[in-house]
């Protein structure tokens, strides 16, 4: 896909996402849109993956440690083709196998998690198994910036430099906000990629609002370098959704009638232009 290709892509992923999330009334708004970017140019353009066939044995591997954003990858997984969307809208529904976190029972999801903190850990895992049997494949983990507070991360990020997981990609959805606020206020972060770099990791910044500068950073990854490769991709909380942006009660959100109204007129414009 070219980039306006997958920046259309993302504008409706984007459009299905407040759909689902106002029709189940449930859902983390703003983490969902700050990270559907990457999450649209992963499945669309960069991972080795087939819709037809979600166990393909040289698959690359995506884990979402930043669980409760689910509704994204749901709605991603819905565009490109690995489950129907009758069953994304049985979300929040009695008995939907849909869960507010990700679960092995949904086609095209590896691993359940959420618990957060233990996603990387769990890619460090897959990696040394790739390495193990000698197989191709890449591993993709990514995390929240809130979620950087966890010590199981790095203890993984010691592991990853230490078997030098080159194959290994983590992913810091860098938009400064948890649920409780600005992270620098919960626990401070930064020097973010300093403390990296010290870990041994192949550190690469990006501008996560934008598809092609994405693309361009993801297809400078350097997979024989011997080292884990950590992106942190700055992006903005509730992305898209003008009155969503930067604000930290969005974490966790619903929006009204006149909300949703106001969210898709906005969408539906930028997809008109793109189309």
């Amino acid at each position: 896909m070219t980039v306006k290709e997958l920046q259309l892509q993302s504008e409706k992923s984007r459009r299905r996402l407040i759909e689902i999330i106002y029709s189940a009334n449930a859902g983390h708004t703003g983490g969902d849109l700050s990270c559907l970017n990457v999450m649209t140019a992963l499945y669309f353009h960069l991972m080795n993956i087939d819709p037809k066939n979600p166990k393909m044995e040289q698959r690359d591997r995506f884990v979402l440690s930043k669980g409760h954003c689910v509704e994204a990858l749901y709605v991603t997984l819905e565009a490109r083709g690995f489950i129907e969307k009758e069953l994304v809208d049985t979300l929040g529904h009695y008995l939907s196998p849909l869960a507010g976190h990700p679960t092995i029972e949904v086609p095209g999801i590896e691993v359940n998690s959420g618990a957060l903190g233990h996603g990387l850990p769990i890619g460090v895992g897959m990696a040394m198994a790739a390495k193990m049997d000698g197989k191709k494949y890449h591993t993709f983990v990514l995390m929240g910036d809130g979620e950087q507070g966890e010590g199981s991360i790095y203890e993984a990020a010691m592991a990853g430099a230490h078997y030098k997981l080159d194959n290994l990609v983590a992913i810091i959805d860098r938009n400064m906000l948890q649920i409780s606020g600005c992270t620098e206020d919960v626990m401070s972060l930064e020097d973010m990629n300093a403390r990296w770099t010290a870990f041994g990791w192949d550190v690469i910044e990006i501008n996560g609002d934008c598809m092609e500068d994405i693309i361009n950073k993801f297809s400078s990854i350097d997979y024989n370098n011997g080292k884990p490769h950590l992106i942190i991709s700055h992006t903005t909380k509730g992305k898209g959704v003008s009155y969503m942006e930067n604000v930290a009660k969005w974490h966790h959100g619903v929006p009204t009638e006149e909300q949703y109204k106001q969210a898709l007129t906005e969408i539906d414009e930028r997809i008109k232009d793109y189309e």
